[in-house]
């Protein structure tokens, strides 16, 4: 097998805008998708976290580095774009890892009532 570069999405809610809802809710869902991909932190490329306008009070990539042994992992933030009527609270995460996984291997994670966002993954989504 060839070891390639693939993406794993997760997204979750958070229970409220504070600094320790935003690293609860991180924490759990990178843990997880560590957990059900077998991933070693050594072969993650890079993680993008967004947030939506209702979430800002503190960097879901602070407690990647700090709580998950994410320290030599480039992150970046960003604020998802504001569609009508999606998911408030929402903290999605897209963690780019180089593996020898078929991308149909691929375990995405979908925690609180975040399935919805990729309906089309229901096979692999957790």
């Amino acid at each position: 097998m060839n070891t390639v570069s693939r993406g794993i999405r997760g997204a979750t809610v958070v229970l409220s805008n504070t600094a320790e809802d935003i690293k609860e809710a991180t924490v759990e869902l990178v843990n997880e998708i560590l957990k059900r991909n077998n991933i070693k932190i050594s072969d993650i490329a890079f993680a993008i976290f967004t947030l939506t306008k209702d979430l800002n009070a503190a960097f879901p990539a602070k407690f990647a580095r700090l709580e998950c042994g994410f320290d030599m992992v480039p992150m970046m933030c960003y604020q998802e774009l504001d569609v009508p009527n999606s998911i408030e609270k929402c903290l999605r995460v897209l963690i780019v890892v180089n593996t020898d996984l078929e991308q149909n291997e691929i375990n995405h994670v979908y925690l609180k009532g975040t399935k919805a966002l990729r309906g089309d993954l229901e096979q692999n989504a957790h």
